[in-house]
């Protein structure tokens, strides 16, 4: 083994994956080749490195590093390199230069003893001086961490989020139970965690190991909507990928039930196992229901049926005979809940119960489960209508996250009103009802043959199986409505019969095509050239296509490469960010993927701050409208409105979403949506999900395939089961009222 001390002159080559590096080190007077698992090796660092001497028939002599330390520079030019190296975030070469310039051999100590000098620069400020502070911090301890986890086939990426999840305890932490990785960090799942596992020499059959993947079939099973698994399909599941025996797969699940990780419960002689906080949410979301429906509400003085006539005569309306039933029952109910398919005049009756309520001088809130859904709502009523989370005060608190609104601290709202109830699931469900108050008038807005929640629960159709809540269903299509044949051919559709296509100056059509190139081939082009020539439509902002599925030629994945080379080409000066497999770019329509409650956005006005808040939600549709490869950020503008700011290693939050999966579209409205329709799993291709696709459009729906798919599609009434326990419970629990 030799060793050799240098300055890293060059990275030559470096797999972002593993962190497999190739790079120069100037030693003394000479180059040497080093090659190693090195992830954090970056141009200008003094570094220590020691290692075998090896001799590439390509390349020369190299050296094969085993280990490698940093030195701290001791040179104007060494500083100055390692400032500007990339090591630390949101310092690149000119902020270098100034820092040298200014602060000369002392920079690196007034960076990590006497951060707030940095300001003496001209163009740094309090937010960036806290940026480079903490990351030079955080590089110190980052380097030991990350030789750590790369011996375990951990890559970059991850170790970057395994250490700002766990800090300076990193090692202790995963060397103890390393199964917490699959709990604790998005992206690593239990086959990742069992393989780092067996690498550090946890036995097959250790408690930790088996516990690790009797939650993670649980959590699998709730991001498939289930809210709980029967005992013995769980022990089935866990069997296949834990591979021991029955017993001790038993075993641990009486462990976890006795520690409260986990919840078993008899129901008709079979054993439901719940993880525990989605039992508490569908025990609290059963009970609370039946309390709000059942409550004695304070009579209001009110005529109702002159009310509504009012609202005829100054609107210059005719309600239906169920919109008629709907605003009464608003009046005489706790809780009701209003469902119905497009056109039926949904909108039109939550207006008129606002206006009434209004009236009274009663306080009305409105929201919705996402970004998009409640700026619809807002148009609709021409009332504030919030995100869920929002409306809950969804923030830090005692430095976790919570809600500031509670039983403790309840919503201000004689009735609330919540639209696209089909969206929630039962953790946000609970936490809603948990804010309001018994009284509270509570009405839930939704289209029941939509696709459920994507979180885990079925809590829309549960509460309208109960029969505990009193449900009126819209089924009258009004005349206006009757000339849009999307609105026609859904209610066709979703009644399991053909629809009509390619009606003469209609806004429903279908383009057969016979294989997967030229379905591609025809939605590029529709995309490119056609709509936006014929009917002036922008490819990015108004055109979504919408697709059932992530893999294969008209999967997401791919279509996303195709529509970003036509629509967002590479260009001279146009900046991009390589992650993995995917190109980020300026200009990029992208989607974020899982909810970010911390993620901070600005709405800014001429270059002034108007509002500042906090989370970005999975499903939330934006545009990359800047990519600093200095500070390592990516911007995002969201809702036409809503700065982000991405550091690199948060960019796997983030997918291309020029076309997206139905299920990612939900609570989303697009001027035009277009959908292949060929072949794929029986299990996608289903009615409920051609449904929700084709009501995701305002004014043009364009269909490229097959008929005999579109047919299958309409004949497929599969609606995948959901182990869901809320409508039993509530039935139960109506027994204690």
């Amino acid at each position: 083994m030799i060793t050799v001390e240098g300055i890293v002159e060059d990275i030559i080559f470096r797999n972002e994956s593993n962190g497999f590096t190739v790079a120069k080190l100037h030693a003394e007077e000479d180059s040497i080749t080093i090659v190693g698992n090195v992830p954090f090796l970056n141009i200008g660092q003094s570094v220590e490195v020691a290692g075998e001497m090896i001799y590439h028939p390509n390349y020369g002599e190299q050296i094969k590093i085993e280990n490698v330390s940093t030195i701290t520079p001791k040179t104007l030019d060494g500083i100055e390199k390692y400032l500007s190296s990339g090591l630390i975030p949101h310092v690149g070469k000119k902020t270098a230069k100034k820092i040298v310039e200014r602060f000369g051999k002392d920079s690196l100590e007034i960076i990590e003893y006497n951060p707030e000098r940095l300001k003496e620069i001209e163009g740094i400020g309090d937010k960036k001086v806290k940026k480079i502070s903490e990351a030079f911090e955080e590089q110190r301890e980052l380097r030991d961490i990350m030789v750590f986890l790369q011996q375990y086939g951990i890559t970059v990426n991850y170790g970057v989020k395994i250490y700002k999840k766990y800090g300076k305890d990193t090692i202790n932490i995963i060397s103890e139970n390393p199964y917490r990785l699959s709990e604790d960090i998005f992206g690593i799942g239990f086959k990742k965690a069992d393989e780092i596992a067996k690498n550090m020499g946890i036995a097959t059959n250790s408690p930790y190991r088996i516990e690790a993947g009797i939650k993670f079939q649980l959590m699998k099973s709730s991001g498939n909507g289930h809210t709980y698994v029967p005992q013995g399909i769980l022990i089935e599941e866990s069997r296949k990928i834990l591979e021991v025996e029955e017993e001790l797969i038993e075993q641990s699940i009486r462990d976890l039930a006795i520690r409260k990780d986990i919840q078993l419960e008899n129901v008709d002689g079979e054993i439901w196992i719940y993880y525990m906080p989605f039992y508490m949410a569908e025990t609290n979301v059963s009970k609370k229901i039946v309390e709000l429906s059942r409550v004695e509400l304070e009579k209001l003085n009110i005529d109702v049926e002159e009310e509504i006539n009012n609202i005829e005569d100054k609107e210059g309306i005719k309600f239906a005979k169920r919109q008629r039933e709907a605003i009464k029952e608003s009046v005489e109910n706790g809780m009701l809940i209003i469902t119905g398919g497009p056109g039926t005049g949904k909108t039109t009756t939550i207006n008129a119960i606002i206006k009434l309520f209004e009236e009274k001088e009663l306080k009305v809130v409105l929201a919705a489960p996402t970004g998009r859904a409640a700026k619809r709502m807002s148009q609709a009523t021409d009332r504030e209508a919030k995100t869920i989370h929002r409306l809950l005060e969804y923030s830090f608190m005692e430095d976790e996250m919570g809600f500031g609104r509670d039983e403790a601290s309840p919503l201000e709202a004689d009735v609330v009103i919540i639209d696209e109830t089909s969206m929630v699931d039962i953790i946000l469900m609970n936490n809603l009802l948990k804010a309001i108050m018994a009284g509270t008038r509570v009405i839930f807005v939704g289209d029941t043959d939509q696709l459920p929640s994507v979180g885990p629960g079925n809590v829309l159709k549960d509460i309208i199986n109960s029969g505990v809540v009193k449900v009126v269903k819209l089924d009258e299509i009004f005349r206006q409505a009757e000339e849009s044949m999307i609105i026609v051919n859904a209610h066709k559709i979703n009644k399991g019969e053909y629809p009509c296509l390619n009606a003469k100056g209609k806004d429903f059509y279908f383009i057969p095509k016979y294989n997967s190139k030229e379905i591609v081939d025809t939605i590029l082009g529709l995309c490119n050239r056609r709509l936006p020539k014929f009917n002036g439509y922008d490819s990015l902002k108004d055109i979504q296509v919408l697709t059932p599925m992530k893999k294969g030629d008209v999967g997401t994945n791919s279509l996303n490469k195709y529509l970003q080379e036509v629509l967002n080409p590479k260009g001279y000066g146009k900046r991009e960010k390589k992650i993995g497999n995917e190109i980020f770019r300026v200009g990029d329509k992208v989607m974020q993927i899982k909810n970010n409650y911390t993620t901070e956005w600005e709405i800014i006005e001429n270059g002034v701050v108007k509002e500042k808040g906090e989370g970005v939600y999975n499903g939330d549709f934006g545009f990359i409208i800047d990519i600093d490869e200095e500070d390592e950020i990516l911007k995002v503008l969201f809702d036409d409105e809503k700065e982000v700011e991405y550091d690199f290693s948060q960019l796997d939050e983030l997918k291309l979403a020029y076309a997206t999966t139905v299920h990612k579209s939900q609570g989303s409205e697009f001027p035009v949506v277009i959908m292949p329709i060929c072949w794929g799993p029986p299990m996608l291709l289903t009615r409920n999900l051609l449904y929700t696709a084709i009501t995701r459009a305002k004014e043009l729906v364009v269909l490229v395939g097959e008929e005999r798919f579109l047919l299958k599609m309409i004949q497929n009434n599969r609606i995948t089961k959901r182990y869901s326990g809320l409508d039993y419970r509530m039935k139960t629990m109506l027994t204690f009222f």
